[in-house]
């Protein structure tokens, strides 16, 4: 039976001295008001030991969570990526940050699973477009256009992507075998010529064991708005800063809603355990070389988080196409779409066969 929800959530906190709409300020990490730059402290909520509470996975699959833990966000789903991003009650209409798509929002609400932590913004939104013009700018076939028109900036959008975490303790029985490299001296005719030459060959003996792992924290994208090369490249993140879930922290920015679920979320994050598994059991087996033949893996006390990782989001429509950048929030690092320009290119291969016609040349006329 589903837990009840609990009511729709609005990340937004008045300014004590105008009213006005506090943010979270990455800077500082507390609540900040453009309007008359009042700052106001992020409440504690009490002494914390810094390990945020994991919940049951079996239980989050049954839906027989808590309903502590389901609340229920206005969202706006994308017309054209899919995208789910939670909105302001008095937002109308706005563009998708995920690709630049216009779109109206309604009323709508998605049900899910609370987050349980984040990984709070660190770097400001100027600092978040540095990066990205800095990258552009390393990229020789970018177009100057585009690095000039993602200089002067449209605003970039401030994003909370949804991921889970994994945690799982694995037994693993295996057979194999293990492979010992030898060598045997053959004559072979070379040339017209018998020589001597050394082959390689292996031995191979058969061999069983068991290895155990347990898995913390293995991380799971749960959005489809953006490519998953673009996600990976962001890579690492430090979680062990996660602090517990604050809806403070959303102040000023938006979350997205996850859209691969639970089950599917553990599908994924149990196939790179079986791939760490593999890798375990070749470290054990040992030798020259490995074969893998059965493995048997007992899986228990596996618990999960939703958490929230901070991403800066640019997407800019530049001649007719769109160009997406993502930035990690707290490191800087950039991913996207390497714009090419066709002039650029143009001149690249005319500058080449201008160099290899001149060296053609010289060479011709030194023989």
């Amino acid at each position: 039976m589903d837990a009840p929800a609990s009511p729709a959530a609005e990340h937004r906190f008045p300014c004590d001295a105008c009213g006005s709409d506090l943010r979270f300020d990455p800077g500082d990490h507390q609540l900040i008001c453009d309007h008359c730059g009042n700052v106001q402290p992020i409440a504690e909520d009490g002494p914390w030991t810094g390990a945020i509470k994991e919940l049951d996975f079996k239980r989050g699959v049954d839906q027989e969570l808590s309903s502590a833990e389901i609340e229920e966000t206005r969202v706006v789903t994308c017309p054209n990526c899919g995208a789910q991003t939670e909105f302001d009650s008095d937002l109308h209409a706005a563009e998708c940050p995920f690709c630049a798509t216009p779109v109206v929002t309604d009323t709508g609400t998605h049900r899910h699973i609370k987050p349980r932590g984040l990984l709070p913004f660190e770097l400001e939104e100027d600092r978040a477009r540095d990066a990205v013009t800095d990258w552009l700018g390393r990229l020789w076939f970018a177009p100057n256009g585009l690095t000039e028109y993602a200089r002067k900036g449209r605003k970039m959008n401030g994003i909370y992507v949804p991921y889970w975490t994994f945690d799982a303790d694995t037994k693993s029985r295996y057979t194999g075998q293990r492979g010992t490299h030898y060598y045997e001296t053959k004559t072979v005719m070379r040339d017209g010529k018998r020589q001597k030459v050394r082959v390689r060959k292996t031995r191979w003996r058969n061999v069983s064991g068991r290895v155990a792992r347990f898995f913390d924290d293995v991380l799971v994208l749960a959005s489809k708005s953006l490519p998953k090369r673009y996600t990976d490249g962001l890579e690492p993140w430090d979680l062990s800063a996660l602090e517990p879930y604050k809806p403070e922290y959303l102040a000023g920015f938006r979350a997205e809603g996850y859209q691969v679920e639970l089950v599917d979320g553990f599908d994924e994050a149990r196939a790179y355990m079986d791939r760490m598994i593999r890798r375990d059991i070749k470290y054990d087996i040992g030798g020259d070389d490995q074969r893998i033949g059965s493995v048997n893996t007992a899986v228990s006390d596996v618990t999960f988080k939703h958490i929230l990782l901070p991403v800066w989001l640019a997407a800019y429509k530049y001649r007719g196409k769109t160009y997406r950048f993502v930035v990690n929030g707290r490191t800087g690092r950039v991913q996207g779409e390497r714009p090419y320009s066709a002039w650029k290119i143009a001149i690249a291969v005319i500058l080449g066969l201008i160099l290899a016609l001149g060296a053609g040349f010289v060479i011709a006329n030194s023989q």
